[in-house]
């Protein structure tokens, strides 16, 4: 097979180092792309800081007619990209053609966005010495936005970063997941047809010490990087963008009070824990229920746990696929057999189906076991009770994780004393922790990062501010 290249600075280049692709579920190598190395990189760098030049000059109604053309692109792709998604990422069909419709969303906002980037007055007659002066502070774009993406989300995540990068008036250098560069190669085709300018536009696959080289070249002047918790602080402490945005890892929790509508609840839980086949930093991993309610909740939930239907993504009756590679999934059931060991029941799943996790529930955890305190990214939740609701919140709080989490009850009074106290980027009431639409701010706390997405938040993050003052 011929390797795909990869794109630097919108034309295709060949390279003689190669990364396999290979389906997760089928587990077959179908594709190989050409992978950066040293000189790929350097030259990207000196492209991008031409490709800034020219970003900075379109204005504002250019750079948003070209992200519209974009969204347009993408969804005369739209197929393309699904099937790439599932091919590359072994993501259920439902849930790609999803992802895709959201990540084109994603550039609409962006481009909706460029043209509402708006500059501050700034009062000057307040002082004898300022009298006469007109002041303003412009929004302007930082240069070169470097974009790591993660393997979960491959089209959206770069849509999040690169969208709202270049409708600031940057130039974007992707680094699409090893797992499935695929899809960001074709967004990068795609970019480049819709006519951005050719020097702001670089999608380079390669070896992780490569991407280190990059976030560290002092010319980048903004690191935007979704991953494992691990790789982005470590990152952040070696970078020297002025601008950093971290999004990683969570354990999210739930929490199901006696007074919760037990239906939407158990059905939102469902699909939060198990849709990516867990593989969400926002999945629901931790369910704290009332001890009043506990039995007949978790009886129902693991009733609609072992109806899903684990196998094939493109069937369009699987709701769980497989996991990003065989060697993930072991690693999730080497959790769930040390939590076994430690005390835990498994109430449904807990085994491999060939190399697929299949959905599991877990019973009897306690807060220090692997399965509650990290990222376990699968298939996997636990169901813990609890007494009073200050309990609940302070078992949510008991993680050095803080993304979103969940509550289900009736009593307002009880949701905003939540609402204050849940450390969290976002709290959500009366729905799950995996909800996320694409304009909101997203981001976390603790260890879960730093920064916010979405477009109007990002644009905030890839701009910095200039103060001009006029003297007439």
């Amino acid at each position: 097979m011929d390797p795909h290249p990869l794109i630097l600075g919108g034309t295709n280049r060949s390279t003689p180092s190669v990364i396999p692709v290979s389906n997760p579920y089928s587990l077959v190598t179908f594709a190989e792309v050409c992978a950066a190395g040293p000189d790929e990189i350097e030259e990207a760098i000196r492209t991008a800081e031409q490709g800034a030049i020219r970003m900075a000059a379109l204005p504002a109604h250019k750079r948003s007619d070209l992200l519209f053309h974009l969204a347009r692109l993408m969804e005369e792709e739209a197929d393309i990209l699904t099937d790439i998604i599932v091919r590359e990422g072994g993501k259920v069909r439902k849930f790609a053609a999803t992802e895709v419709s959201r990540a084109i969303g994603t550039i609409r906002i962006s481009a909706e966005e460029a043209v509402r980037i708006h500059d501050q007055m700034v009062p000057m007659d307040g002082y004898p010495a300022g009298e006469g002066r007109i002041a303003m502070i412009m929004r302007v774009p930082v240069g070169i936005v470097l974009a790591i993406t993660p393997f979960n989300l491959p089209l959206n995540q770069i849509c999040h970063k690169a969208g709202p990068a270049l409708a600031a008036g940057n130039s974007c250098i992707i680094k699409p997941p090893s797992a499935t560069p695929l899809t960001g190669l074709k967004f990068g085709e795609l970019l480049v047809r819709a006519g951005f300018p050719k020097e702001s536009v670089s999608v380079i696959p390669c070896r992780s010490d490569i991407a280190e080289r990059m976030a560290t070249d002092k010319r980048i002047s903004c690191l935007s990087f979704t991953g494992s918790p691990s790789v982005g602080w470590h990152l952040r402490s070696i970078t020297p963008a002025r601008h950093v945005t971290l999004e990683l890892g969570g354990n999210a929790a739930v929490i199901v009070h006696e007074d919760a509508d037990q239906t939407l609840a158990a059905t939102r839980i469902i699909e939060g824990a198990y849709s990516h086949a867990g593989q969400v930093c926002i999945s629901v991993q931790r369910v704290f229920l009332h001890r009043s309610i506990a039995d007949r909740f978790i009886y129902e939930l693991v009733s609609r746990c072992n109806a899903l239907v684990t196998g094939d993504p493109e069937d369009p009756a699987t709701d769980v696929g497989p996991m990003i590679t065989p060697d993930k999934a072991e690693e999730a059931l080497q959790r769930i057999e040390e939590a076994v060991s430690q005390g835990a029941r498994v109430l449904c799943g807990g085994r491999l189906s060939g190399h697929l996790l299949l959905p599991t529930i877990l019973a009897d955890t306690t807060p220090d076991m692997a399965v509650n305190c990290e990222e376990v990214f699968a298939p996997i939740l636990t169901v813990t009770s609890y007494e009073s609701f200050e309990e609940a919140i302070a078992m949510v709080n008991d993680s050095r994780f803080g993304l979103q989490a969940g509550i289900f009850t009736k009593d307002l009074g009880l949701a905003i004393h939540a609402s204050k106290t849940i450390q969290c980027g976002a709290v959500l009431i009366n729905d799950i922790p995996t909800f996320r639409i694409d304009s909101m701010p997203y981001g976390g706390v603790k260890e879960s990062g730093i920064g916010r997405e979405g477009p109007y938040y990002a644009i905030r993050e890839m701009t910095e501010e200039r103060l001009v003052i006029i003297r007439p």
